[in-house]
């Protein structure tokens, strides 16, 4: 069977859930060879072969964290010429994005991103695409090259596929034409205890109807109950009521939880583009000719200043 590369995405060894995904998906086309760039591949490595890695290609240096992407695109055009695999699966973050860009120029393959799904095909992987605006599912394949694939996370369910997961180390030679940007200075992103908005199975976001930033507790509350990731629409960021990293839309994050709930957001067509390949979506809004309610499984026409309390309260005691 063809082997499959599939980027890891972690923090010092700790793999993210996005890239457990990524290994599930490759197991349909092929078998799925790991590529792990920085340190911790050996304390990584156990989790990967726990999905289904049949080997772990890694590599440490320094210029991962110095430079900017482009010396890690050498050390994936490195694994990708070792390899000659039959496809290259990246998470669909702005990194990921990225280098998946960059990779598919230097051998000349085609590139798809944001994919939501993937299949074997006769011809080579099928990747499901949610487009324009979320308004239609496309199914597309690369019919040049190696395919390189990103996937959006919470894309599929992890899944355990025991495999070897040996480690071999990748011989990598950084070029100087990918140490034309450096990184001078690092701060690090304070932690809300919350789960990274993109990757969270659960986001609540607010929007105009929220109507302050000192209203916001009351969405991150409900979203503290869940366990889940606060959001926020362009109304409420542009009006400076919450930080735009937790936009959510086509200008912001798209995220594709298994429950997002959108309270006091009308449902413009930006913000649809962000969230619209949600699972199951709840709307909380006193407007009932709001948009929002067009594409919900559940709405709520009502004031979210009652129904998010009420709703927030009634989990906690769901919950004991």
């Amino acid at each position: 069977m063809a082997e499959v590369l599939v980027y890891v995405d972690h923090v010092d060894g700790a793999v993210r859930k996005p890239t457990l995904e990524l290994l599930t998906l490759a197991r349909r086309i092929g078998e799925p060879v790991a590529v792990h760039l920085g340190a911790g591949a050996d304390a990584a490595a156990q989790t990967l072969a726990e999905h289904g890695a049949v080997k772990v290609l890694a590599a440490d240096a320094p210029e991962f964290a110095d430079y900017l992407v482009a010396p890690k695109v050498d050390a994936l055009q490195a694994a990708y010429e070792a390899v000659s695999p039959a496809a290259v699966l990246l998470p669909s973050n702005a990194e990921g994005k990225e280098i998946a860009a960059r990779l598919a120029v230097r051998v000349g393959s085609g590139l798809i991103t944001d994919a939501v799904d993937l299949e074997a095909g006769d011809e080579g992987p099928v990747a499901t695409q949610s487009v324009f605006a979320a308004s239609y599912t496309t199914k597309s394949r690369v019919i040049k090259g190696t395919p390189v694939i990103t996937v959006k996370p919470n894309s599929a369910a992890p899944e355990a596929a025991p495999a070897a997961g040996t480690v071999e180390q990748l011989a990598v030679t950084v070029g100087e034409t990918s140490k034309g940007t450096k990184v001078v200075s690092r701060t690090p992103r304070e932690s809300t205890g919350r789960p990274e908005l993109t990757e969270a199975a659960i986001v609540v976001s607010g929007g105009r109807g929220v109507n302050g930033a000192e209203n916001f507790p009351l969405i991150e509350a409900l979203a503290d109950s869940l366990g889940g990731a606060v959001g926020a629409s362009r109304a409420a960021v542009d009006a400076g009521w919450y930080p735009h990293s937790s936009q959510v839309g086509q200008t912001g994050k798209s995220v594709s939880p298994q429950l997002y709930i959108a309270a006091g957001i009308s449902g413009a067509i930006q913000h649809r583009a962000g969230m619209q390949t949600s699972k199951t979506i709840v709307a909380i809004n006193k407007d009932e000719e709001a948009p929002i309610f067009e594409l919900v499984d559940y709405g709520v026409v009502g004031d979210l200043f009652e129904v998010v309390p009420q709703l927030t309260e009634e989990i906690k005691s769901r919950k004991g």
